[in-house]
């Protein structure tokens, strides 16, 4: 009894009509153009290279923080030395990685122009 709940909306063979299974419902990422999906990459770079210089950035401040250290506390100096080196070195590292990400931008810039371009212009010739 309990399993012919539904049976008396639909003939025997039909399949239940539901709007979420029509194609015109199908997510917009799908149906992407190449223009749209270099300019999302160009903000995801836009985005990774602020990140990078956010980390140069507290890596900075980090290893001037050790070296403030090393004058204040001389009987750990070799520690505050040793960790403001490697400070040191992930603020370059991560300045690096800015850089990377800021030419990866750029790339996708120019990819991104010339996408569109033969979007929208059309030769006659």
């Amino acid at each position: 009894m309990g399993h012919k709940k539904h049976e008396h909306h639909h003939q025997k063979n039909e399949q239940p009509h539901h709007k979420d299974v029509e194609s015109k419902n199908v997510p917009h990422k799908f149906n992407e153009s190449a223009y749209e999906k270099v300019r999302k990459g160009e903000k995801h770079h836009k985005r990774m290279e602020h990140l990078g210089e956010m980390g140069a950035a507290a890596a900075g401040a980090f290893a001037m923080h050790e070296k403030h250290q090393i004058k204040k506390d001389p009987e750990h100096a070799k520690m505050h030395k040793m960790q403001e080196k490697i400070a040191a070195a992930v603020a370059v590292g991560a300045g690096g990685y800015a850089v990377h990400e800021h030419h990866k931008r750029e790339e996708s810039k120019r990819i991104a122009k010339e996408a569109h371009r033969k979007k929208h212009y059309h030769h006659l010739f």
